[in-house]
């Protein structure tokens, strides 16, 4: 496994972007139609920064403060995805499965507690 992205709530998601790009050195990259607004940053060719912006009204999902929303790991090999699947099982682990739009990419998010969720990400076969 490797860390894939980190994901951050951003009340101004075009300031966020731009000290990113202007001043970390990443760049904006493709980014699938999620349905809510937000940027991906890259460094190389990885998309290692989503954004997303809180959109109006906070509420209990989309606090109005700023935050770290999720991180996710990348799993590059089936059986190991199998694995982990059957030991979140095994233990009594609860999470949902997602397809990203555009990527041929399958992700699990599961929420450890309040506020604190780690996805798990794949190649979709």
């Amino acid at each position: 496994m490797q860390l894939d992205h980190v994901t951050l709530i951003a009340p101004d998601c075009d300031a966020f972007m731009r000290f990113f790009v202007d001043v970390a050195g990443m760049r904006v990259g493709p980014r699938p139609p999620f349905g809510v607004d937000g940027y991906w940053l890259y460094l190389d060719a990885r998309p290692v920064l989503h954004l997303i912006g809180t959109g109006g009204a906070a509420s209990a999902e989309r606090p109005a403060s700023a935050r770290i929303d999720h991180f996710a790991l990348r799993i590059d090999n089936a059986a190991e995805w199998s694995a982990l699947t059957d030991r979140l099982e095994t233990h009594g682990y609860a999470y949902q499965l997602a397809d990203v739009p555009l990527a041929r990419e399958r992700q699990l998010f599961m929420r450890l507690a309040p506020g604190v969720v780690v996805e798990f990400v794949t190649a979709r076969s």
